[in-house]
């Protein structure tokens, strides 16, 4: 059947499960997911925040499920995907959006903080995928949250969270070659540079204007839109030609 160029981006009936749901760039998306007709189980280690999400998501005609998870744990990852199962019978999408960033010199970071960040940002993105895709039918995506810093280091002592960013691209591309032919499942990963975001409001201001948009090429931080319609455009038929990419989102931080 024809689908119109704006159909391609809808995901009307489908069930999107999105990690890190409880914060940040997890609420925008699913905010954005529903307006464009999925319904989502939202997964979270802070439960109580996870309500909120589910109000927003409710609130634009969509249902949506909310379940305590950590991903670093591959039985909470299983027990997520048996919650879509259970409430939907299928689960259509991924969104790997689960991760934590630290700051520590090298010299200095202890062996439980290394591990820590590699066990949500690579380990539990593994197992989400892993999980999902054995109840994925064809048609299904897979979309990973990657970084530009898996691309390219900015200055700051960041070895943890840079080597797992990096790594995701490697899981994208296999993951991609296991299963988009075998299973019909495509996998791609964004990487965003810096957004609006909890996250950025924290930093300092000076460093953001001198070290981020200074080096930025359209010379400002991203708007949560723009990365939600990366995201619909990679999870959706939209790019129904594409899998085993990483879309740098950086407004041309790695060119500059």
């Amino acid at each position: 059947m024809h689908m119109s160029l704006l159909d391609r981006f809808r995901m009307d009936g489908r069930v999107v499960i999105i990690t890190g749901a409880s914060s940040g760039l997890g609420v925008g998306f699913a905010q954005a997911l529903a307006d464009v007709g999925a319904d989502l189980v939202l997964a979270a280690r802070r439960v109580e925040r996870l309500a909120r999400t589910q109000e927003l998501v409710q609130a634009r005609g969509r249902r949506a499920i909310a379940v305590a998870a950590d991903v670093a744990d591959p039985d909470d990852c299983e027990k997520v995907v048996a919650r879509a199962i259970e409430e939907f019978g299928r689960v259509n999408a991924l969104v790997n959006n689960a991760g934590i960033g630290t700051a520590v010199p090298a010299l200095q970071e202890s062996p439980q903080q290394f591990r820590s960040v590699i066990d949500i940002n690579l380990n539990g993105s593994y197992w989400m995928a892993q999980a999902c895709a054995r109840v994925m039918g064809p048609g299904s995506s897979i979309v990973n949250m990657s970084s530009v810093l898996g691309f390219r280091g900015f200055g700051l002592p960041q070895a943890a969270y840079v080597s797992s960013k990096a790594a995701v691209i490697g899981l994208t591309r296999d993951l991609a070659q296991q299963w988009t032919g075998r299973k019909g499942i495509r996998v791609n990963a964004l990487a965003p540079g810096y957004f609006k975001s909890e996250m950025t409001d924290q930093m300092d201001s000076e460093f953001v204007a001198e070290h981020v948009v200074r080096r930025t090429l359209v010379g400002r931080l991203g708007e949560p839109d723009e990365i939600n319609a990366a995201l619909l455009f990679l999870l959706s038929d939209a790019s129904g030609y594409i899998s085993g990419i990483t879309l740098p989102l950086d407004g041309g931080f790695l060119a500059n």
